[in-house]
């Protein structure tokens, strides 16, 4: 069985360098990902803006769950 060095080396060349370059482009769209991205998604809004999600809030200030499940078919949201 013969070997051929010099193809192996140029396959090992090209797999090491699409390798270098897969790790670069990678790190290259996490930065412009993190660029891009606002600060802080989910400050209080500024103005007349009004935020309507509630973090705080339990299935006992709501009603029952009994209550809660004829609303949502009523609505039929």
């Amino acid at each position: 069985m013969i070997f051929n060095i010099r193809r192996w080396m140029g396959r090992f060349k090209f797999v090491l360098v699409f390798c270098v370059f897969t790790y670069a482009l990678y790190h290259m769209l996490i930065v412009i990902t993190q660029w891009i991205e606002p600060t802080q998604r989910y400050k209080e809004p500024a103005g007349k803006a009004v935020k309507v999600f509630q973090n705080q809030v339990s299935i006992s200030d709501q009603g029952s769950m009994r209550d809660r499940l004829k609303l949502f078919y009523w609505l039929g949201e």
